[in-house]
């Protein structure tokens, strides 16, 4: 059974050609050699692809309804378990109770290929420009005349990756970060212990719950939102 491919290879690749679609398909990413439009998807924290067409509200809200079971604005422990499980089974194509090294490779090809380099059918000038943090530096998710001045990211201090960059956490793969014991397999007790490690980091005052206003952006949402909040300051002007 093949093991569950190597990242440090894949992010050696550079990410140059990080770009994401919007899509109708919920679960597809975009066609192989698209051109580049603006970001507009969110991962989650299970490693679930949600994406919105340009122009639409920054997806983080689609994912969070969807989770908040009971729709009280909180989002729990246990909603956040039965999302990220929920996920799961949708990831165990054959059902067998694991996600094997077939599974990721099929979740990072199909599922959510933005979080992968991709360089083919590339024109001069496109790509993502890796020099992004905290000082504003770098060009963003560029291909568009003038994109790469609209769009650059405010990362960390640190280099964000992959799925990193779509997601409330830096996890470059979310999915096969659940691997803890390297076997090529996610079980679902490492896939439960590592949902539940999330939650914990993303409920930094420990209240039990979640709400959408106190998630952090995204670098991608950050990205996303700014020329709206550039053409909301023009019209107080």
């Amino acid at each position: 059974m093949p093991g569950t491919p190597i990242w440090p290879l894949t992010c050696a690749l550079g990410l140059a050609c990080l770009c994401a679609c919007a899509s109708d398909e919920p679960r597809r990413g975009p066609p192989p050699g698209e051109g580049p439009r603006q970001v507009n998807l969110f991962i989650s924290p299970a490693g679930q692809p949600f994406r919105g067409k340009p122009g639409e509200p920054y997806p983080v809200a689609a994912w969070f309804a969807a989770a908040d079971q009971d729709h009280d604005s909180r989002l729990t422990r246990d909603e956040f378990r039965q999302d990220a499980e929920g996920f799961f089974r949708i990831l165990d194509a054959n059902h067998d109770g694991v996600v094997d090294g077939f599974e990721v490779a099929d979740y990072e090809r199909v599922i959510a290929p933005e979080i992968l380099p991709r360089v083919g059918g590339l024109r001069s000038g496109e790509g993502m420009d890796l020099r992004l943090d905290s000082r504003g530096g770098g060009g963003g998710f560029g291909g568009d005349e003038g994109g790469g001045r609209q769009q650059r990211a405010v990362a960390s201090d640190r280099m964000i990756q992959g799925a990193g960059l779509f997601g409330l956490l830096a996890d470059p793969e979310h999915v096969s970060a659940a691997d803890a014991d390297l076997s090529g397999k996610i079980t679902l007790e490492e896939w439960r212990a590592i949902t539940d490690r999330r939650f914990t980091a993303l409920d930094k005052t420990n209240l039990g719950y979640l709400t959408l206003e106190t998630l952090p952006k995204t670098p991608a949402q950050t990205v996303y939102e700014r020329p709206a909040k550039g053409e909301a300051r023009k019209r107080r002007r």
